[in-house]
């Protein structure tokens, strides 16, 4: 300590020095001690280099002075609170001196030792009585009128501490307004801006009384009528309180907005200007308060984003057909007419933005503005100002983005956006889109002549819209590449174009290739190629790689995929020798980008797929190449997928040169930890396999085999399923190279079967791996030996399998037996012995059972009487787990035959009372898998059947009952449906609950024909939500969710209608809660729980699909409520909360200090000490959950704002268990809550 202390007089000595050199030294030196983190100062210590460092401030040297202002930011935290203060004192005095220069450098040491002042809770003593002090001192020096210079540095350093700092000077707000507001009135215009700029800090932060009166002050001074360039302060502020303190603004819209309106009717540029930028922070902050007053602003910013006195835009639609060749000239010419006072612009443009701002937050209002607002804009593409053209090309991708939203044809993806497009056009289509397609030669009529225009920004703004509008309707621009195309090459080859030029021309030259089809092009193939060449050649390499691009979709134009070479009236080969000397050279060079070698790579590989018979001579070449890439770590990934391009070509290339190499580098590939290169390089063999059987030896094919056995396994099932897909191709094409399975892959294969985690995807590729294996012959495995090493497990009674490979080795056996149809009599035969065999383990009788099924599945059984009878005297069975196999074996049989089984099911199903629920599983199976034209003569004996049922006083055969229904209704929905919402009029409470339900599964997630049905019918079945029957409004809800998850387009024009009563159903309701005596306890029990939770879940899935129909502050006020309800609800409820603070971040803040006390209250919570270790577990779910919610809370800018927030924050800051759940729910343990998920199908 002696050490330091003794140090750092040595350096305060030397400040005293003559010498300005020493006193910078010394000065420099105490700075860097400062800044060490271990350096302690005793208290005489301090006290001396903060007085020496205050004396410093005034020194003659301004350098000196500046590092003695650096060195108090690392002060403040090594002193105590005194010496803070002592130095704040001495800053303040100092900005009321007469010295300029020290007022300057004093004022930067205020806003130092400001940024510097601890936000932590330990800290937050010092920070607010230094903040009071400065506080107090800087409202007496903006008191002091004589000096400007002392105001605005007063309302800077003012503007720092609210920003930062403003929790900690809640007393001051008052005083601080009501210093600020007479300084609105200022003469000087910087002091107004500063002022202005202060009250937006404060604003935030404020209380509701405090904001109120600041607005009602701006209305009074506006009601006055004052002189203009008042009115322009007041609006000014009145934009900016409104941007900082968002929603408050809301209830005072109705008398702001008018008068707003009014004072755009005065002739004054700047002035406008500012109520436009007013009316833009409105409708952002406040989207729902602002809906009365839409139209009169939209009106206005259509008047004036025309608004240019002093220029006839008249003659440019004149002259603009024959003026091409003097464009140039005429736009120099326009700029001696400019004048320099002409302010119009920035009415223009801020009249524009806010439009911007209309379009980006009401999504809802898109067709009225397809309508108005889009032509409006288009008029204006050809605006002279650049910036506010800019701001117009803005405007318009806002639009289309929008349009984007609404679940318009997909984005760019790859080749599939032509697809994407058609499809679009078999489905309705959004009416925004339909709008938007007309307006589409309009676009290109106002752009294709700004594309060859001299200004860069111009261009760029035009490429960019461009390619938002190809993104937004795929294919939409196929009439008019003619007319673009010129743009484009223009970009491209004109000297004085920026390379950020061409690489926009080139990335929208790129997507237009994608979203359009090669035909488009073909005939212009002579005008593109030579500049993307050219761009090829360039030295800069963003250039070299986006031309690459380029070029490979070029060669896909040349010769499309699937086109014979005789055929087409266009002929590549002239084009080729260009485009492959290029390519060939970015390919061979070694020392350049990684991105240009992967895309030179995969250009030529395209070269070789699309156009190899067309190269000759120097295709082997090139294959040796790709052989070399393929071995260097950097491009082998790139190099993998181009050799599965090439190897899957139509025009058979000859890779034999480079087969066995290419086959050995690929197996020790296999052994590898890159998966994505695992996969790849599993793609790359099959195709190889596959196209090229015929010159690959058996033994080029070992290193292969030898490493598929590793990659067989349930820990990673997609590489899993392609490897198998490999053998499949293997025992297809090259069956020798199988010889030693058995032994190797074989058994793998089976622990996959065997395996709980083996379904769909994987389990299909076993399916067809086992097929071709009996079918090839080679191995020594037959029909008989892969059945018994399929079913041995099942055997014993040791081993204890999952019920879900029971389903998968049934499915395996039935596979087998479809391509060894002598063998399958036997096989049957053996499987019944095994079901009547009463001695056999469980699991054997339950495997031939489902077997039986799956080979009925396929129609081989017929009616064998003698199958019925086993499968009946299963289901008569005390087993339930032979119960259920015979179930669901007697529906997959009757699929098969339908004839034999279905009327056998019927029959049984009505006569069984007892068995019933087993057969209406049978009949379920039968309902989902068969085709509709087989089950039409059976639909009304199945219909007045399941009608029969729907009463049923079980909860599960109803729910089955339904599920039936429903099925049985998409199979003949135009006659069922009548007939099930008939029902609803006619049924009991328990039937009203049935048909409801099985209208839930008439709701599938993929296209189906019911859908426009449903649509017309489903608000019937919604009615249902007002029943008086509680269960009946709980599978309401159900329903209603399953249609917001799966297909919200059904329900969205019926929100307005639904939300209320879906409101409804999450209050707790006194009239559903009972006490239940058991024994000596009493037990509340509370019987509208389940419709709640239905309810609570209703909310969160319209979150995910139907956002923008919802009124975000109604939807937060039952949140809310949620966030107080039982504990199922509050874990739902804190999801809620997490999403929304994601996805409407504006109106959380606006509701923010009532979510936070249920919040709190559950992070704070305790559970009683003898409560059971279940409830101690629930409770710390509950913490953690709520903890993610406050996590989602937190990471919205300026939540901290709110002192409610602020103080909670702290809490958890110095509460070290809530410090530490914090800790891990934003560590690897759920993130903030927002990637939370739900399962809501």
């Amino acid at each position: 300590m002696s050490n330091v202390s003794y140090h750092i007089s040595n350096l305060l000595e030397k400040m005293t020095s003559t010498d300005k050199d020493f006193r910078f030294m010394a000065t420099n030196d105490l700075m860097l001690e400062l800044q060490k983190d271990s350096i302690k100062l005793d208290e005489d210590s301090e006290r001396k280099v903060v007085t020496m460092l205050l004396k410093l401030l005034e020194d003659k040297n301004g350098e000196v002075q500046n590092l003695a202002v650096k060195c108090l930011a690392p002060l403040v935290s090594k002193v105590k609170e005194s010496q803070v203060e002592t130095m704040v004192d001495t800053l303040c005095s100092n900005m009321t001196s007469d010295k300029e220069q020290l007022r300057d450098i004093s004022s930067m040491g205020l806003k130092t030792v400001i940024a510097e002042l601890p936000l932590s809770s330990s800290g937050l003593n010092l920070t607010s009585s230094v903040c009071k002090k400065i506080t107090s001192q800087l409202i007496g020096a903006m008191g002091k009128q004589e000096d400007v210079s002392v105001q605005l540095e007063a309302l800077d350093i003012l503007s720092d501490m609210l920003g930062r700092l403003s929790g900690a000077l809640v007393s001051f707000h008052g005083s601080l307004l009501s210093s600020l507001l007479p300084k609105l009135t200022s003469s000087r215009m910087a002091v107004r801006k500063r002022s202005i700029l202060a009250l937006g800090h404060l604003v935030p932060c404020c209380s509701s009384g405090l904001f109120s009166q600041l607005t009602e002050h701006l209305l009074t001074e506006l009601n006055k009528g004052p002189q203009t360039s008042m009115t322009r302060t007041y609006i000014q502020c009145l934009a900016t309180i409104s941007r900082q303190g968002g929603h408050r603004v809301g209830e005072h819209l109705e008398k702001l907005v008018p008068l707003v309106v009014k004072f755009t009717s005065v002739e004054d540029d700047e002035l406008r200007e500012y109520c436009f930028q007013a009316f833009e922070a409105f409708i952002r902050r406040c989207p729902k308060e602002m809906s009365p007053h839409v139209a009169t602003v939209t009106k206005l910013c259509l008047q004036f984003m025309t608004f240019d006195p002093n220029y006839n835009y008249d003659d440019d639609e004149e002259a603009e057909d024959s003026m091409d060749i003097e464009d140039g000239l005429d736009e120099e010419s326009d700029d001696e007419y400019s004048d320099d006072d002409d302010m119009s612009w920035k009415v223009r443009r801020s009249s524009i933005k806010c439009l911007e701002a209309l379009i980006s937050s009401r999504r809802d209002l898109l067709l009225s503005l397809y309508s108005s607002v889009c032509p409006a804009l288009l008029s204006r593409f050809r605006e002279r100002e650049e910036n506010v053209r800019a701001d117009v090309f803005s405007a318009f991708s806002a639009l289309l983005k929008q349009t984007r939203g609404t679940g318009a044809s997909g984005g760019a993806g790859h080749h599939g956006n032509i697809t994407a497009g058609t499809e679009a056009t078999n489905r309705e289509e959004e009416p925004a889109v339909a709008m938007l397609k007309t307006q589409v030669p309009g676009v290109v009529k106002a752009l294709h002549r700004q594309l060859k225009e001299k200004s860069v920004k111009s261009r760029q703004g035009c490429f960019s819209l461009l390619t938002e509008l190809a993104h937004t309707v795929p294919g939409a621009l196929e009439p008019h590449i003619p007319a673009l195309i010129p743009g484009i090459v223009f970009s491209l080859t004109d000297k004085s174009t920026s390379s950020t030029m061409r690489i926009d021309a080139l990335s929208f030259f790129h997507v237009l290739l994608l979203s359009h089809p090669p035909q488009a092009f073909q005939t212009h193939i002579q005008v593109l190629l030579p500049p993307v060449v050219a761009c090829v050649e360039d030295s800069f390499y963003k250039i070299t790689s986006e031309a690459l691009l380029v070029t490979q979709q070029l060669v896909r134009v040349m010769r499309p995929q699937g086109q014979a070479v005789t055929t087409g009236t266009f002929d590549p080969k002239p084009f080729v020798k260009e485009v492959f000397s290029v390519t060939l050279k970015r390919l061979k060079a070694t020392d350049i980008d990684q991105e240009v070698k992967e895309r030179a790579i995969s250009c030529m590989g395209h070269m070789v797929c699309h156009l190899g018979d067309l190269l000759g001579a120097e295709l082997k070449g090139v294959l040796l190449i790709f052989l070399e890439r393929l071995k260097n770590e950097i491009t082998r990934l790139t190099a993998v997928r181009t050799i599965t391009l090439i190897s899957a070509s139509p025009i058979k290339v000859d890779l034999s040169s480079i087969l066995p190499e290419t086959l050995s580098v690929l197996g020790s590939f296999l052994r590898k930890n890159q998966r994505a290169l695992k996969l790849c390089t599993l793609a790359c063999l099959t195709a190889l396999v596959t196209h090229h059987a015929a010159s690959i030896k058996p033994a080029a094919l070992e290193p292969v085999m030898s490493e598929l056995p590793a990659l067989v396994d349930e820990a990673d099932m997609h590489v899993s399923q392609v490897s198998i897909s490999l053998l499949t191709v293997m025992a297809r094409a090259c069956p020798s190279s199988l010889a030693k399975i058995s032994c190797s892959v074989l058994p793998g294969v089976f622990r996959l079967v065997h395996s709980p985690l083996l379904q769909g995807g994987a389990l299909t590729a076993i399916l067809d791996f086992l097929q071709a294996l009996v079918l090839s012959k080679t191995s020594n495995l037959g029909y008989s030996q892969l059945l018994k090493s399929l079913t041995e497990p099942f055997h014993s009674s040791s081993s204890a399998l999952h019920r879900q490979s029971y389903h998968s080795v049934a499915r395996c056996v039935a596979a087998l037996t479809s391509v060894c149809p002598k063998d399958t009599p036997g096989t049957v035969s053996s499987l019944i012995q095994e079901v009547k065999n009463v001695g056999s383990p469980e699991s054997a009788r339950v495997l031939s059972l489902l077997c039986l099924g799956e080979v009925g599945r396929s129609g081989s059984l017929g009616g064998s009487k003698e199958v019925q009878g086993v499968i009946l005297e299963a289901i008569s069975s005390t087993n339930e787990e032979v119960k259920t196999a015979a179930s669901s074996a007697l529906g997959s049989m009757a699929v098969g035959s339908l004839n034999d089984y279905l009327p056998f099911l019927l029959k049984e199903i009505s006569s069984q009372p007892r068995r019933q629920y087993l057969l209406l599983h049978s009949l379920k199976e039968v309902i989902s898998a068969c085709p509709a034209s087989s089950l039409s003569p059976h639909v009304e004996s199945i219909w007045s059947l399941l009608f029969q049922n729907c009463e049923c006083s079980e909860e599960g055969t109803r729910n089955l009952v339904a599920e039936c229904l429903g099925k049985l209704t998409l199979v003949s929905a135009e006659q069922l449906l009548p007939r099930l919402k008939q029902q609803l009029k006619a049924g009991s409470p328990l039937a009203r609950s049935t048909v409801v339900t099985a209208i839930k599964f008439t709701i599938v997630d993929q296209p189906s024909p019911i859908d426009t049905l449903l649509k017309d019918c489903i608000g019937d079945f919604l009615k249902t939500l007002q029943d008086d029957d509680i269960n009946v409004r709980r599978v309401a809800l159900v329903m209603f969710n399953s249609a917001a998850h799966n297909k919200p387009s059904l329900i969205r024009a019926l929100l307005p209608a639904v939300l209320p009563h879906l409101y409804k159903e999450t209050r707790v309701r006194k009239d559903l809660i009972r006490e239940v005596e058991m024994g000596p306890f009493k037990h509340t029990v509370d019987d509208g729980l389940d419709v709640r939770k239905a309810a609570f879940e209703c909310m969160y899935t319209l979150l995910d699909s139907c956002l923008d129909g919802l009124d975000v502050l109604t939807f937060l006020d039952h949140v809310e409520e949620g966030l107080k309800d039982h504990y199922d609800i509050r874990m739902l409820t804190f999801l809620m909360l997490a999403r929304l603070a994601s996805l409407c971040p504006a109106a959380v803040l606006q509701r923010l200090d009532r979510l936070i006390e249920p919040l709190k209250a559950t992070c704070t919570t305790k559970v009683k000490a003898g409560s059971v270790k279940q409830e101690f577990e629930k409770q710390e779910e509950l913490r953690r959950s709520a903890m993610r919610a406050v996590a989602a809370l937190l990471a919205v800018p300026e939540v901290e704002r709110s002192p409610n927030m602020a103080d909670f924050a702290n809490l958890i800051r110095t509460n070290a268990d809530m410090a530490s759940i914090y800790q891990s729910v934003q560590g690897g343990d759920g993130g903030l809550g927002t990637s939370e998920c739900m399962d809501m199908s």
